[in-house]
Protein backbone atom coordinates (compact mmCIF):
# COMPACT_ATOMS: atom_id res chain seq x y z
CA UNK A 1 0.00 0.00 0.00
CA UNK A 2 1.17 3.44 -1.23
CA UNK A 3 -0.24 6.34 -1.44
CA UNK A 4 -1.42 6.19 -4.96
CA UNK A 5 -3.60 3.39 -3.44
CA UNK A 6 -5.23 5.00 -0.20
CA UNK A 7 -6.17 7.93 -2.67
CA UNK A 8 -7.93 5.48 -4.80
CA UNK A 9 -9.80 4.07 -1.23
CA UNK A 10 -10.62 6.99 -0.61
CA UNK A 11 -12.72 7.86 -3.74
CA UNK A 12 -14.06 3.96 -3.81
CA UNK A 13 -15.08 5.20 0.35
CA UNK A 14 -16.63 7.36 -0.73
CA UNK A 15 -18.19 5.97 -3.66
CA UNK A 16 -17.94 2.41 -4.37
CA UNK A 17 -19.80 3.14 -7.82
CA UNK A 18 -16.76 5.50 -9.21
CA UNK A 19 -15.25 4.72 -12.16
CA UNK A 20 -11.89 4.29 -12.81
CA UNK A 21 -11.30 7.40 -14.98
CA UNK A 22 -12.96 9.45 -12.95
CA UNK A 23 -10.61 8.72 -9.94
CA UNK A 24 -7.62 8.76 -12.35
CA UNK A 25 -8.82 12.62 -12.94
CA UNK A 26 -9.19 13.04 -9.43
CA UNK A 27 -5.70 11.60 -8.48
CA UNK A 28 -3.46 12.36 -11.19
CA UNK A 29 -2.93 8.64 -12.66
CA UNK A 30 -3.60 7.03 -15.92
CA UNK A 31 -6.92 5.19 -16.16
CA UNK A 32 -5.28 2.01 -17.00
CA UNK A 33 -2.91 1.97 -13.66
CA UNK A 34 -6.42 3.02 -11.38
CA UNK A 35 -7.53 -0.59 -13.28
CA UNK A 36 -4.67 -2.05 -12.48
CA UNK A 37 -4.27 -0.56 -8.78
CA UNK A 38 -7.87 -1.95 -8.13
CA UNK A 39 -7.50 -5.44 -9.15
CA UNK A 40 -4.28 -5.54 -6.78
CA UNK A 41 -6.32 -4.42 -3.97
CA UNK A 42 -9.11 -6.67 -4.93
CA UNK A 43 -7.18 -9.86 -5.46
CA UNK A 44 -4.40 -8.91 -2.36
CA UNK A 45 -8.13 -8.71 -0.38
CA UNK A 46 -8.08 -5.47 0.55
CA UNK A 47 -10.66 -4.79 -1.09
CA UNK A 48 -13.62 -7.12 0.26
CA UNK A 49 -16.76 -6.18 -1.91
CA UNK A 50 -18.21 -3.37 -3.23
CA UNK A 51 -21.90 -3.06 -1.70
CA UNK A 52 -24.49 -0.77 -1.16
CA UNK A 53 -26.07 0.63 2.44
CA UNK A 54 -29.44 1.12 2.76
CA UNK A 55 -31.24 3.76 4.96
CA UNK A 56 -33.10 1.76 7.41
CA UNK A 57 -35.13 5.09 8.48
CA UNK A 58 -36.49 5.49 4.97
CA UNK A 59 -38.06 2.04 5.41
CA UNK A 60 -39.64 2.74 8.60
CA UNK A 61 -36.68 0.53 10.41
CA UNK A 62 -35.73 3.44 12.81
CA UNK A 63 -35.49 1.64 16.12
CA UNK A 64 -31.98 0.55 16.47
CA UNK A 65 -30.87 -1.32 20.09
CA UNK A 66 -27.58 -3.41 21.28
CA UNK A 67 -28.24 -6.23 23.02
CA UNK A 68 -25.40 -8.51 25.34
CA UNK A 69 -26.04 -11.59 24.97
CA UNK A 70 -24.84 -14.52 27.89
CA UNK A 71 -24.80 -17.71 27.36
CA UNK A 72 -24.72 -20.45 30.23
CA UNK A 73 -21.81 -22.68 28.50
CA UNK A 74 -19.83 -22.77 25.42
CA UNK A 75 -22.02 -25.59 23.79
CA UNK A 76 -24.60 -23.31 22.80
CA UNK A 77 -22.27 -21.22 20.69
CA UNK A 78 -23.00 -23.08 17.03
CA UNK A 79 -26.67 -23.46 17.98
CA UNK A 80 -27.11 -19.52 18.73
CA UNK A 81 -24.88 -18.40 15.53
CA UNK A 82 -27.05 -20.30 13.53
CA UNK A 83 -30.53 -18.95 15.31
CA UNK A 84 -29.07 -15.32 15.25
CA UNK A 85 -28.12 -15.42 11.06
CA UNK A 86 -31.42 -16.69 10.80
CA UNK A 87 -32.81 -13.44 11.76
CA UNK A 88 -33.44 -10.10 9.49
CA UNK A 89 -33.93 -7.79 12.35
CA UNK A 90 -30.40 -8.77 13.75
CA UNK A 91 -28.26 -6.86 11.40
CA UNK A 92 -24.55 -7.75 13.03
CA UNK A 93 -23.53 -10.52 15.38
CA UNK A 94 -20.12 -10.12 17.32
CA UNK A 95 -18.41 -13.42 19.82
CA UNK A 96 -16.95 -11.18 22.30
CA UNK A 97 -14.50 -11.18 25.88
CA UNK A 98 -16.05 -9.90 28.81
CA UNK A 99 -19.64 -9.88 31.12
CA UNK A 100 -20.97 -11.19 28.10
CA UNK A 101 -20.40 -13.59 25.03
CA UNK A 102 -22.28 -11.89 22.68
CA UNK A 103 -23.00 -8.06 21.24
CA UNK A 104 -25.75 -7.87 18.51
CA UNK A 105 -27.27 -4.94 16.88
CA UNK A 106 -30.69 -5.13 16.25
CA UNK A 107 -32.61 -3.31 13.77
CA UNK A 108 -36.35 -3.06 13.80
CA UNK A 109 -39.50 -0.52 12.88
CA UNK A 110 -41.02 -0.39 17.05
CA UNK A 111 -41.27 -1.03 20.40
CA UNK A 112 -42.89 -4.21 19.89
CA UNK A 113 -40.72 -5.32 17.14
CA UNK A 114 -38.04 -5.20 19.58
CA UNK A 115 -39.54 -6.76 22.21
CA UNK A 116 -40.44 -9.96 19.77
CA UNK A 117 -36.39 -10.19 19.38
CA UNK A 118 -35.58 -10.40 22.59
CA UNK A 119 -38.24 -13.13 23.14
CA UNK A 120 -36.63 -15.05 20.31
CA UNK A 121 -33.61 -14.44 21.58
CA UNK A 122 -34.24 -15.50 25.09
CA UNK A 123 -35.78 -18.48 23.70
CA UNK A 124 -32.64 -19.87 22.09
CA UNK A 125 -31.24 -22.87 24.08
CA UNK A 126 -28.59 -21.66 26.71
CA UNK A 127 -29.25 -17.99 26.41
CA UNK A 128 -29.15 -17.69 30.44
CA UNK A 129 -28.79 -13.47 29.90
CA UNK A 130 -29.31 -10.16 28.09
CA UNK A 131 -28.84 -6.38 28.29
CA UNK A 132 -30.45 -4.01 25.83
CA UNK A 133 -29.61 -0.57 25.18
CA UNK A 134 -31.78 1.25 22.59
CA UNK A 135 -30.12 3.62 20.43
CA UNK A 136 -31.45 7.26 20.86
CA UNK A 137 -29.10 8.82 17.86
CA UNK A 138 -26.12 8.35 16.39
CA UNK A 139 -23.33 10.09 16.33
CA UNK A 140 -20.71 8.13 13.96
CA UNK A 141 -20.79 5.28 11.60
CA UNK A 142 -18.25 4.46 9.68
CA UNK A 143 -18.69 1.40 7.61
CA UNK A 144 -15.75 1.12 5.98
CA UNK A 145 -12.32 2.34 7.74
CA UNK A 146 -9.64 3.30 5.61
CA UNK A 147 -6.04 1.87 6.59
CA UNK A 148 -3.45 4.27 8.42
CA UNK A 149 -1.18 6.23 6.25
Amino acid sequence: MDTIDYKILSCLKENSRENATNISAKINLSTSAVIERIKKLESSGIIQQYTTIINQNALGRDLFAFMNVGLEHPKHYENFVKKINSNSAIAECYYVAGDFDFILKIVTKSGKGLEEILNYIKSIEGVSLTRTSVVLSENKREVCLLPDK
